[in-house]
């Protein structure tokens, strides 16, 4: 808790200190929050819906992640706010009502499931990276990283291919209505979403599955404090993660190429010696992760630095400021393979709420590098790159040139 004293000192002064709206270019963000982290690292911006403040220093992102008690996710859990039709598990709830549902999602993404799955990954990489590297152009994150997650989810959540993408189409859709801040249409889509996972519901309630091999199944049959777990909770679970798994990737693929496309003795190493693909991946994920909206709110009057944040008032924990604070990360803007404390990252957030589908992320990061590296000789960005908007950092399009290597040096 915060001393009084510091109250007292604190500055309210509400001013506009940057723009999430403004036009971005792939390094324009990460320029604006280096100047930000040594000029006003708790900084207020009076966009979206009456303001909100924003942290851009490691430190005051940890400390927000390592107190739930302290600061919620139960009022809103980004910025913009757009969960304006039901609360979600886990990610709406704070513990320990949270913990029943998260124990379950927990089960999905051991090691052992992790193995099992990962053929099947591969598998999709190469269905759908062959034809762009083959055909010697593409664009990256249109024509792959639009696709690939929802392929991987379709398999992971037990769904047929057709759904999965119907539901990476609407979840596209509805994220461009948060970035436009078009809350009709977030509530039309998100409504969409729900009845999508209403079927999924449904169809497990008719057509029973194992509970150890279906995420739906194993929160239908979940109970806790010997009661099962409320319906209208387990949709609005099933509904979070028909979403959260699609968007992060498709931003971030794309980050990874434009990388390599600028950094030709990184990609030369990582294809003579594929066993550094997963500490590269890991890097990008600090130097690109994709999230920079993820909010809490506070309980009580707080102090950051010199400024005061009044109970109720949206925090911003901007990621992606956070894991090139140079603090924690010494020359935290440059890549730096097999960084020595590279575990310190927070690209899959932290404490009680960190993602629980980060291994299967890396795994899908992983297999795709290792089969792009193994099955081009080179690539590069062949035009605009078109950057996805706040609260996710990435990009929506990388048009590529791809030289494919020879037949005998494929996977």
């Amino acid at each position: 808790m915060t001393p009084p004293e510091a109250h007292q000192s604190a500055d309210r002064e509400l001013g506009d200190d940057f723009d999430p709206k403004a036009p971005e270019t792939f390094t324009s963000a990460h320029a604006l929050y280096a100047e930000l982290r040594e000029r006003c690292p708790v900084a207020h911006s009076n966009a979206y819906d009456g303001g909100f403040w924003a942290l851009f220093r490691y430190a005051d992102v940890h400390r927000v992640l390592r107190e739930p008690a302290m600061f919620t996710t139960s009022v809103r859990n980004t910025v913009p706010k757009f969960a304006f039709t039901g609360r979600r598990p886990p990610l709406h709830l704070d513990p320990p009502e949270h913990t029943a549902y998260r124990r379950v999602i927990n089960r999905f993404f051991t090691p052992t499931k992790m193995r099992a799955l990962h053929p099947t990954v591969r598998q999709l990489a190469v269905e759908q990276l062959s034809p762009l590297i083959e055909a010697g152009a593409g664009d990256i994150t249109v024509d792959y990283a639009h696709k690939f997650p929802a392929m991987v989810f379709a398999e992971f959540f037990n769904l047929p291919r057709e759904l999965s993408a119907l539901i990476k189409e609407i979840s596209a859709a509805y994220v461009a209505a948060i970035t436009a801040v078009d809350d009709e249409t977030v509530k039309r889509l998100s409504g969409r979403l729900y009845e999508i996972a209403q079927q999924v519901i449904d169809e497990r309630k008719t057509q029973r599955m194992d509970p150890d091999s279906d995420l739906t199944t194993a929160l239908l049959q979940a109970t806790h404090d010997g009661e099962p777990l409320p319906p209208e909770m387990v949709l609005g679970c099933v509904r979070q993660l028909l979403v959260t798994g699609m968007v992060a990737p498709s931003v971030f693929i794309g980050n990874m190429f434009v990388h390599l496309s600028q950094d030709r003795e990184l990609a030369a190493t990582l294809r003579s010696d594929p066993g550094r693909i997963p500490a590269a991946v890991e890097e990008f994920l600090r130097l690109y992760g994709p999230y920079r909206g993820m909010a809490r709110t506070a309980r009580e009057d707080v102090v950051f630095g010199d400024r005061l944040i009044k109970a109720g008032e949206p925090i911003a924990l901007v990621y992606t400021s956070a894991n090139r604070d140079s603090e924690v990360f010494p020359d935290g803007e440059t890549f730096v393979l097999d960084r020595p404390n590279i575990g310190e990252h927070i690209a899959f957030g932290g404490g009680v709420h960190s993602c629980p589908g980060a291994p299967l992320a890396r795994m899908m990061m992983v297999v795709t590098l290792e089969e792009a590296l193994a099955r081009t000789a080179d690539f590069e960005v062949s035009g605009p790159i078109e950057m996805a908007k706040w609260a996710e950092w990435g990009t929506n399009s990388v048009p590529m040139r791809f030289v494919p290597a020879r037949v005998e040096g494929r996977r």
